[in-house]
């Protein structure tokens, strides 16, 4: 009994933190569309891409709510209202429901005047809202962005510098342009160097690479007839030395 309700009080913080995720990825997009969507503009089918906006919101929403619930196998003798489930699960999870809220809100703000610090903070919204929901259906933790900190930091100061251009005024370029132009450049140039030896060292190779999250899960669970699985997760004993492999429903627990 006492191990049962150890493991139980050892996968609430996991669970409270995969909800908590889910949560922020929610509202961030739904930030972020009423962000673009003030104040409200009539031109340029302004309404449907609000609602293309909105619905994209709440579909990627469900689907990052309905990660962890098993599709059906495929089978001649599901009941109707199971294959009808089957397939509600392969829309919702196929569809690319977070670049459609993107394109949407991109419009959304094209349509309005030039504000380049409102542009500015909607675009490291976006940013925000695709990376925590990679999070979020990836099931790992804020953790794993810690070796694009500093390209997230570079992309930060483009961001700003882009804003500050586009407040510069129409004219004649001056010195001050000429400036903010040379301190953008510069800007790239880091930024090159920070993100190609990073890519060099995720180019693909043999083996199932950096998996994280549910994805290191799927990768090592096999499934077996009658619909049971097993999860093959390396295990070490007190002394450090692989002791082999343990089967469990999850490796995390």
């Amino acid at each position: 009994m006492s191990g049962s309700a150890t493991g139980i009080a050892g996968r609430l913080p996991s669970a409270a933190g995969s909800v908590a995720i889910r949560a922020a990825a929610v509202l961030l997009g739904a930030g972020c569309v009423i962000w673009a969507a003030l104040p409200p503009v009539h031109r340029g089918y302004a309404g449907f891409a609000l609602t293309v906006a909105i619905a994209g919101v709440a579909a990627g929403g469900l689907r990052l709510t309905l990660t962890a619930v098993p599709a059906p196998e495929e089978s001649y003798l599901l009941s109707a209202g199971l294959r009808a489930w089957r397939a509600f699960l392969a829309v919702v999870r196929l569809v690319p429901w977070e670049e459609g809220v993107l394109i949407a809100i991109v419009w959304l703000e094209v349509l309005h005047p030039a504000r380049p610090w409102h542009t500015a903070v909607l675009g490291a919204g976006l940013i925000a809202y695709l990376l925590v929901t990679h999070l979020a259906e990836s099931d790992a933790s804020l953790a794993t962005l810690r070796p694009q900190a500093r390209v997230l930091g570079v992309g930060a100061v483009l961001l700003a510098l882009g804003a500050a251009a586009g407040m510069l005024p129409g004219a004649g370029p001056g010195a001050g342009s000429a400036l903010l132009r040379l301190v953008a450049a510069g800007a790239l140039i880091v930024a090159a160097g920070l993100v190609l030896p990073y890519v060099a060292r995720r180019l693909p190779r043999s083996g199932r690479g950096d998996l994280v999250g549910i994805y290191k899960r799927q990768a090592n669970t096999r499934i077996f007839p009658g619909g049971w699985r097993l999860t093959k997760t390396p295990a070490r004993r007190e002394d450090g030395a692989l002791r082999g492999y343990t089967g469990g429903q999850d490796p995390d627990g």
